[in-house]
């Protein structure tokens, strides 16, 4: 069975996407074992899509050959039962490079990050997603972070000129222009709350139905939890399970520049789950937050 259409994937597109770690041993050489280990168990749980070499995934640290790796990996864990998409990035070349070879090894689509160079044109970026689009058959994501903050008008311009873009990816948490971006677009595209499970209640309360979500690497339970109360707008009950669970861990993460990482690691590893360490420039999570992550986890036993 191929990859499927970029309609095909687009119908799929409700609930949680997961992004599962990518795995290092001790010298920093790529776990691919560790990993497998860990996506068999994610994709037993009913997920619409599991992302290789996503942010949590640590897409800007891997090689073109790791990636690949991973890619491959995920796919043959998947097996058919949950949507495959691949992170790609970097510049021009390479991340249309990546992209042909992800489809290769049968993704299902394509999660386009921004690319290496800062507050880029947008004329250039026009050019960046489109070359990834002309590269492959696949259906494509687009994702909104850090300096690629997009309007309205442009957003409506990439999924007019790019016939496999499906869906927006909002990484800003900025509500008030991802309405007005969807209200803008209309059904041109698929919208995806991107930025955490921490906004789930905003995403949800503006119609969004699919959200990405790192707390999957965790307890994918919890995440699915989060995903049915906020569509059923039961905001007693989300509440309680953002209360919990969901505002202390992003608080940790939220510390220092690269612990929506390390955070997720480290919490794999006191569950017993394999991880490994972040590669540099990311930061170890310092000693005496370990053992506040220690208690919080175990916090956790109700939603694992």
């Amino acid at each position: 069975m191929g990859p499927m259409t970029p309609s095909e994937l687009r119908s799929r597109l409700e609930g949680v996407i997961a992004f599962p770690v990518t795995n290092f041993k001790s010298d920093y050489s790529l776990d691919i074992d560790a990993y497998r280990t860990n996506v068999a168990e994610m994709v037993k749980f009913p997920l619409c899509a599991v992302v290789a070499a996503g942010g949590t995934g640590e897409l800007y640290s891997v090689t073109p050959e790791e990636h690949l790796q991973l890619v491959e990996a995920t796919v043959a864990e998947a097996g058919g039962k949950t949507a495959v998409l691949a992170g790609v990035g970097f510049g021009g070349g390479l991340s249309v490079e990546l992209a042909r070879k992800a489809q290769e090894a049968g993704a299902d689509g394509i999660l386009m990050f921004p690319p290496y160079y800062p507050n880029a044109d947008f004329e250039g970026l026009v050019r960046y997603y489109k070359a990834i689009g002309e590269a492959v058959d696949l259906g494509l994501f687009l994702y909104s972070r850090d300096t690629v903050n997009l309007s309205p008008s442009q957003v409506f311009r990439l999924a007019s000129e790019i016939p496999n873009l499906i869906a927006l990816k909002e990484g800003q948490g900025d509500i008030r222009n991802y309405q007005r971006v969807m209200e803008r677009c209309g059904d041109k595209l698929h919208w995806i709350g991107g930025i955490g499970d921490d906004m789930v209640p905003g995403y949800y309360s503006i119609g969004v139905r699919t959200y990405t979500s790192s707390i999957a690497t965790i307890a994918p339970r919890l995440s699915l939890q989060l995903h049915e109360r906020a569509s059923m707008l039961d905001y007693p009950s989300l509440g309680r399970l953002m209360r919990n669970y969901v505002l202390p861990l992003y608080a940790m993460r939220a510390r220092r520049k690269g612990y929506e990482v390390s955070i997720m690691k480290k919490a794999m590893e006191i569950l017993g789950k394999p991880a490994g360490p972040v590669r540099p420039p990311l930061p170890d999570v310092r000693p005496e937050e370990v053992k506040e992550l220690e208690s919080l986890m175990a916090r956790y036993e109700p939603v694992l």
